[in-house]
């Protein structure tokens, strides 16, 4: 153990010389650190416009921990340690770990390459298989994300690979396709009217792209259609709620009928409907058989 410590130059008495060894070590550490934050920092928001949130942050976070390397490694050597044996051992440390932790070495590959092709940045709502959340932070080894019952969910980065992503909020205006049945009664171009009108009075709907009407089949108690429409992102919700109740008070105000499901009992094709006939019983008559 002596002779380790004679190595890395600690051994002897503590002399003058090696007090301020110790408060110059002290010194640098403290302002070192302080400047690593600060100018991490600064670069940071110096590159967010230029490189985005994320990639900013994970900028700022490598200025960091690069001087913070830097600044420990000036310290330890005024202490007298040779940085040779520390660069030995770190060499060592570091192929353990990496054995120790190939499952954290694929996330942070997996990291790298949401990095690179950049499917959803900071601030971004995607659902990735049953989650869905705002993006918190795209780190090396995951992925966190806040859900909108306001959890904190963390993602490894090799699971979000593997995982079909959707982003939400990726492009300016997003589509809403409505399911809606009718009776088989009604007029579908009179239906396909007032659904347009309803859209065309709606102030969060767009006029470009135009609403789209498909009928889609005969349902089972109902004429099936899709009415398509579009709004901006931020007014999504907003819009998707409020077109709801306006169809709904449409069809009322124009006699629509919206049917739900039912049972007609037929004894053959051509046959009348079974004739039911309702008697009600006295509250006093008494009751069995």
């Amino acid at each position: 153990m002596s002779e380790w410590v004679n190595s890395l130059g600690l051994g002897g008495v503590l002399t003058p010389e090696r007090v301020w060894g110790v408060l110059r070590a002290v010194l640098i550490l403290v302002v070192g650190l302080a400047l690593a934050r600060f100018v991490s920092i600064g670069l940071g928001k110096g590159m967010e416009g230029r490189l985005g949130v994320q990639r900013a942050m994970l900028a700022r976070r490598f200025t960091y921990y690069a001087l913070f390397v830097l600044v420990a490694a000036t310290a330890l050597h005024q202490l007298g340690f040779q940085l040779g044996v520390l660069l030995g051992a770190a060499g060592i440390l570091t192929v353990a770990i990496g054995f120790a932790s190939q499952t954290s070495a694929s996330n942070l590959i997996s990291g790298l390459f949401l990095i690179a092709e950049r499917p959803f940045v900071v601030g971004d709502v995607i659902k990735i298989e049953d989650v869905t959340g705002e993006v918190l932070s795209i780190d090396l080894l995951s992925v966190k994300l806040r859900t909108f019952d306001n959890l904190y969910v963390r993602v490894p980065n090799e699971s979000v690979i593997k995982s079909r992503v959707t982003n939400l909020t990726h492009f300016p205006i997003r589509r809403a396709d409505l399911k809606i049945g009718v009776a088989y009664k009604e007029d579908l171009e009179r239906v396909e009217e007032i659904l347009r009108r309803v859209a065309d009075a709606n102030p969060l709907c767009l006029e470009e792209p135009p609403p789209l009407f498909i009928f889609t089949g005969f349902g089972d108690s109902a004429l099936e259609m899709q009415f398509s429409v579009w709004s901006a992102r931020v007014n999504f919700l907003e819009m998707r709620n409020s077109i709801w109740r306006e169809i709904k008070e449409a069809f009322d105000a124009e006699g629509i009928e919206i049917p739900f499901p039912h049972v007609s009992v037929y004894a053959g094709s051509v046959t009348e409907p079974f004739p039911v006939q309702v008697r009600q019983t006295p509250p006093d008559a008494p009751r069995g058989g």
